[in-house]
């Protein structure tokens, strides 16, 4: 599957565009829309690169659910897609999310797997809880 420009406008959404890199609320060096791969301080790059950064990191995350070989529709997989871009690969991989979707895709108690990514840095974020609000809505359309 591949995610629909849905998927990308939610993730734009939640992702402010940043040229100059910053440290993320994770302490993570982040720049364009939330890339952290190979970033470092004082990297500035064009809106273009951000661009390429961002479809890059969405193939990433449409790889590695793919990867699970799932009955989901859609909307779920535009979901975990906008999941999987913010928390990374890795995290997912090994996460209970995760696991839930492989037994059941469709488990009503999937939603409070996303609730429990709305940490940084030990804190809880208001974003982070609005982002998964926002895919947890997506996830069940």
């Amino acid at each position: 599957m591949k995610a629909t420009n849905y998927a990308t406008l939610l993730i734009k959404s939640f992702e402010q565009l940043r040229l100059n890199s910053y440290l993320c609320p994770a302490g993570v060096w982040t720049i364009g829309y939330g890339h952290t791969d190979g970033v470092n301080q004082g990297m500035l790059i064009t809106e273009k690169t951000a661009d390429a950064f961002l479809k890059q990191d969405i193939r990433n995350a449409e790889h590695s659910i793919n990867q699970m070989d799932a009955e989901l529709s859609q909307e779920q997989f535009d979901a975990l897609v906008s999941f999987v871009f913010n928390v990374g690969v890795r995290a997912f991989n090994v996460s209970t999310l995760r696991k839930k979707i492989l037994k059941n895709p469709n488990d009503p108690t999937i939603a409070d797997e996303f609730r429990r990514w709305v940490y940084a840095g030990n804190k809880k974020l208001p974003g982070l809880i609005k982002r998964r609000e926002q895919e947890i809505k997506l996830y069940y359309s």
